[in-house]
């Protein structure tokens, strides 16, 4: 959210909040600055039905009042807008402790830390850490990539994005119009499912290979934002994880611990190399480039092939 469109959600609240009558439209626009640098009548109008939606959607009650002279007017009473006493008993406490320490190498940290911080502050109790002594295990979502910051404002506003891509068997990347949906973490990596203004169809992308920058676009979005379900199992469709059938493959000794998690069969084939059987679905030839030389396709020879050409366009590159 742009700064100057905080500060004027901020103030609006703080107006709707501190009165004990209900406020006109022509009181809210002479109270807040933002309002009063709006060109014409209609623009105001426009900006502030708009941030009245918006406080809605963050969970403030407003009230829409008519008073003698069936004017209108809104007011947020404090008696509607009170959260009640947050009671959290030692294992509550604990499960928020450890949430918030999954987020300690990401860019949610300090504001992880900072809700913690509050609600202790306000008598949650202290939670005995599991992982603070004597733990060689410790809860953690890795967070390297660049874009992860932009893209997660974007999922949260509502933006449209713009990037530049790479596919895994691409030589060069394009550029891709995105109406970006949510994150999902799998398997290690960070994935971003939206929809593709190019293509008119829904999309997931790697984040490790957007390059550049991500830039945002005005506007709002042109397609359905599907329930959180539907796109959880998209992502994990797309990244290999829903299964139509299995592949074979040899995989070099003491390697690819991964791979060797999902097989269905592992078979000692001698001189340092094993054949395991796996689950093969969307996006599993862009997993196998990962290992390199030390996995070898068997079958199927679709499988096989797309793997070649995968290699083959990092090698060109």
């Amino acid at each position: 959210m742009a700064i100057a469109k905080a500060e004027r959600l901020m103030n609006l609240a703080l107006c709707l909040l501190g009165t004990r009558r209900p406020l006109s439209k022509r009181e809210l626009r002479e109270s807040i600055e933002a309002y009063l640098e709006a060109g014409t009548d209609d623009s105001f109008n426009r900006m502030f039905e708009r941030d009245k939606d918006d406080l809605r959607e963050l969970g403030l009650v407003i009230e829409t009042v008519e008073n003698l002279d069936a004017e209108t007017g809104y007011l947020a009473r404090r008696d509607s807008n009170r959260l009640p006493p947050i009671t959290l008993d030692a294992e509550e406490a604990a499960a928020l402790g450890l949430a918030a320490k999954v987020w300690q190498q990401a860019r949610l940290a300090g504001a992880a830390s900072g809700a913690l911080q509050k609600l202790r502050a306000a008598g949650m109790p202290e939670a005995e850490d599991a992982y603070e002594v004597h733990s060689a295990l410790e809860p953690r979502i890795p967070v390297h990539e660049a874009a992860f910051e932009p893209l997660m404002l974007a999922c949260r506003d509502r933006r449209p994005v713009t990037f530049d891509y790479r596919k895994g068997n691409a030589a060069r990347h394009e550029q891709r119009q995105v109406e970006p949906w949510t994150l999902e973490c799998w398997r290690g990596h960070w994935y971003l499912a939206g929809w593709d203004r190019d293509r008119g169809a829904e999309r997931v992308f790697r984040l490790s290979r957007i390059t550049g920058r991500v830039r945002s676009r005005a506007g709002a979005f042109t397609a359905q934002v599907p329930d959180v379900v539907t796109v959880r199992e998209t992502v994990e469709s797309w990244a290999g994880e829903t299964a139509t059938r299995t592949a074979r493959i040899r995989l070099r000794s003491g390697s690819g611990y991964p791979l060797r998690s999902r097989a269905i069969s592992v078979r000692e084939l001698g001189n340092g190399w094993d054949e395991l059987e796996i689950p093969y679905g969307h996006g599993l030839d862009a997993w196998l480039v990962e290992f390199g030389p030390d996995v070898v396709v068997t079958e199927p020879a679709d499988l096989r092939a797309d793997v070649v050409d995968r290699l083959r366009a990092v090698a060109k590159d």
